[in-house]
C-alpha cells in the first residue's frame, strides 16, 4: 500500500501538462531520440526523489540563494524556448517521420536536462514534497514509497514518449502543429512569469 500511495501521488503530480511533458510529447510526435529523452526524464526523477527521501529536500527548502538562482535561470530558459515555439507557430508545417532534419542527440539531451534541472518546480515537487511525504512512512517504508514514485515516473514518461506517435496522423496537418506550438509558447511564458513573480 505504501508503494501504491507513492505511485498514485507521483502520477497525479506529473500528468499535468508542464515543461517536461510538452517537450517529451513533441519529441514523441517527431519520433526523434525518444528513448534518450524518456530515460533522462525518468532517471532524473529517480535521482531527485531518492535525494529528497535521503534528506536533500530539507537543505534545498532552507537555501533561499539556491532557489533564487534556479528561479531566474529557469525563467530565462523558459522564455527562450517560448520564443522558439512562438516562431514555429507563426510558420507551421506538416510533419511526417521523414520530412524533417532531426536535431542532434546531444542538443536534444542537453535541452531535456535543462528543462529538468532549471525548473524550480521539479525540486519542489520531487525533492521537497515527495521527500517529505515518503519520510512520513518511517525509515524503512519510505523507500517503498520512493519505489512507487519512481515507478510512476518511468510509467508516465515512457507512455507519453512512445504512445504519442499514435497522434502522428493528426499532426500531419500544419494547423495541429500551430496549435501545439502556440500552447507550448503560452505555457512556457506563463510558467516563466509565475516563477519571476513568486
Amino acid at each position: 500500500m505504501t508503494a501504491l500511495a507513492g505511485f498514485a501521488t507521483t502520477l497525479a503530480m506529473i500528468v499535468a501538462i508542464g515543461v517536461q511533458n510538452a517537450f517529451v510529447l513533441r519529441q514523441g510526435l517527431r519520433r526523434e531520440h525518444v528513448l534518450p529523452v524518456v530515460l533522462v526524464c525518468s532517471l532524473s526523477d529517480a535521482l531527485l526523489i531518492t535525494s529528497g527521501i535521503a534528506g536533500l529536500g530539507v537543505l534545498i527548502s532552507g537555501s533561499s540563494l539556491a532557489l533564487t538562482i534556479t528561479k531566474y535561470a529557469g525563467a530565462g530558459f523558459l522564455l527562450t524556448y517560448a520564443a522558439f515555439a512562438a516562431r514555429r507557430a507563426l510558420r507551421p508545417t506538416a510533419l511526417t517521420t521523414t520530412d524533417h532534419t532531426p536535431a542532434a542527440l546531444r542538443t536534444v539531451v542537453l535541452t531535456c536536462l535543462a528543462f529538468t534541472y532549471l525548473n524550480p518546480h521539479v525540486y519542489l515537487d520531487t525533492v521537497v514534497l515527495l521527500g517529505a511525504l515518503a519520510n512520513q512512512h518511517g525509515p524503512n517504508a519510505r523507500w517503498l514509497y520512493g519505489l512507487g514514485s519512481v515507478t510512476a515516473s518511468f510509467t508516465w514518461f515512457f507512455s507519453l514518449g512512445f504512445l504519442s506517435r499514435r497522434l502522428a496522423p493528426l499532426f500531419a496537418r500544419p494547423r495541429a502543429w500551430q496549435y501545439l506550438d502556440t500552447t507550448i509558447a503560452t505555457l512556457m511564458t506563463t510558467l516563466a512569469t509565475l516563477l519571476l513573480l513568486s
